[in-house]
């Protein structure tokens, strides 16, 4: 990017809890563009992991356009890099569907953050986004979900889900759902929650003899397997899991 070129802010909504510091030298107009053919099942993992290649910095941006009764699935781990951002802007054709599963983890002073804008521009649209978050240290996790319903797109069944865990003071969790809906006969929905450990959870198995650092392991395996229960490939969704799992476990 040249260097003249414009940062965001965090006036902007978009970019409201991200890094912004970060970005300097990345391509901010360096979109994927992906183009599902109507009918067609397309699925994509992306994981961010401490590698080699690795960047400090990792920005993925995806424009995602979904054809007639096609369906999209995207998966997610972002678990490295001092900032990670997976953006993903997907517009949904007559009865198309987008199925999202992203977990964040991270400590430090990492910023790792999913934000997505889906837009239901046909009638009989359906989409769901599952998304969790476990930070320690001064780490940073954030979703930032919007969906536009026009005014045609009848019949639009459309859901967020997020919940943020954090393991120590210090981290921050950061949730921004948003619905702009312009059609009457609508089905949308969406929850966010932030908390901690369930602690009488944690004491019930100590008790049964269970060490502390399994007993976490447990408890926030339950918690970000959510996020991944429409991936029926076991052994990825397997892999996903035990990536973010061994990154909390190396931290803690």
């Amino acid at each position: 990017m040249p260097e003249t070129a414009e940062l965001p802010t965090r006036r902007e909504e978009a970019w409201r809890y991200s890094a912004v510091e970060r970005l300097q030298g990345e391509a901010l107009d360096d979109w994927r563009l992906i183009d599902i053919a109507a009918g067609e099942t397309f699925r994509e993992t992306l994981l961010i992991a401490d590698a080699a290649d690795t960047k400090p910095t990792e920005l993925h941006r995806w424009r995602v356009s979904v054809g007639e009764g096609a369906r999209c699935e995207i998966f997610a781990v972002l678990s490295s890099a001092e900032f990670a951002r997976l953006e993903i802007e997907v517009t949904l054709g007559n009865g198309a569907h987008f199925e999202l599963g992203g977990i964040t983890v991270g400590g430090r002073e990492t910023v790792r953050e999913i934000v997505t804008r889906t837009i239901h521009a046909e009638p009989e649209g359906t989409s769901n986004q599952t998304v969790r978050a476990v930070h320690w240290g001064h780490g940073t996790g954030n979703f930032l979900g919007n969906i536009d319903v026009v005014r045609h797109a009848q019949k639009t069944d459309a859901a967020q889900d997020f919940k943020g865990l954090l393991l120590e003071k210090g981290a921050s969790v950061n949730a921004v759902p948003q619905l702009e809906i312009f059609a009457d006969d609508v089905k949308c929905a969406h929850g966010a929650s932030v908390g901690q450990l369930d602690e009488t959870a944690r004491f019930y198995m100590a008790a049964r003899g269970l060490s502390p650092d399994l007993a976490r392991r447990l408890l926030v395996q339950a918690f970000l397997g959510d996020a991944l229960v429409s991936l029926d490939d076991d052994e990825t969704r397997e892999s996903m899991m035990g990536i973010a799992l061994d990154k909390v476990d190396r931290a803690l």
